[in-house]
């Protein structure tokens, strides 16, 4: 397994990481998990532009490159359900763009042909890590800050209901952005692979 390979699949390890730093209330887990995604992010960009200044492109690769992408936003996206920081709806509209996208490349990898990401593919992934690490980002200054602010102010109910409400509506917006290149993006996967599920 080639240096690039071995980054991605640096990138899928790092996702229980990621989920437990995110779902375990320790001091500063938000941070903590803030720290784990950027670090898979940053493999995400590495991976490619080695493999491809190296001429280490594989087809492991290609396929691998997309679905440790898959999994990472995938589980940040539903850990984010869980934890009441965004609504269902967009997730269920990635999840079916996603379930439908990998389809087509298993259909095309029964038939021999591996088919690689995309420029749209890619920009909806940018987008979508974009927007996690904004959440995060968010989330993780918000506990800081309500670390250092006095108890009077932290346990003002009003307080943190409309902090709250502040926090996850700009979350839901960004990942209503980042859903929207994910649309894009499928359609245009769709057009450009539909031979593979118009064949007879």
């Amino acid at each position: 397994m080639n240096f690039p390979n071995k980054l991605t699949v640096g990138r899928i390890i790092l996702v229980p990481l990621f989920v437990a730093a995110l779902l375990i209330p320790f001091p500063l887990h938000n941070i903590a998990a803030l720290l784990i995604f950027i670090a898979a992010s940053i493999t995400d960009l590495l991976d490619g532009k080695i493999a491809r200044k190296h001429n280490l492109i594989t087809d492991f690769g290609k396929f691998a490159d997309p679905l440790a992408d898959k999994i990472l936003v995938l589980s940040a996206l539903l850990c984010f359900i869980q934890l009441g920081w965004c609504d269902c709806v967009a997730v269920i509209i990635v999840l079916f763009r996603e379930f439908t996208v990998t389809s087509i490349r298993l259909i095309a990898a029964a038939k021999g042909e591996v088919i690689a990401a995309n420029i749209w593919g890619k920009v909806k992934t940018v987008t979508q890590m974009v927007a996690i690490i904004a959440i995060l980002v968010f989330r993780a200054a918000y506990e800081v800050i309500f670390m250092l602010l006095p108890a009077d102010i932290t346990g003002n109910a009003d307080f943190c209901a409309t902090a709250n409400q502040w926090l996850f509506w700009g979350g839901e917006a960004l990942v209503w952005i980042s859903t929207v290149f994910a649309i894009i993006s499928g359609v245009i996967y769709l057009v450009q692979n539909r031979h593979f599920i118009s064949e007879k």
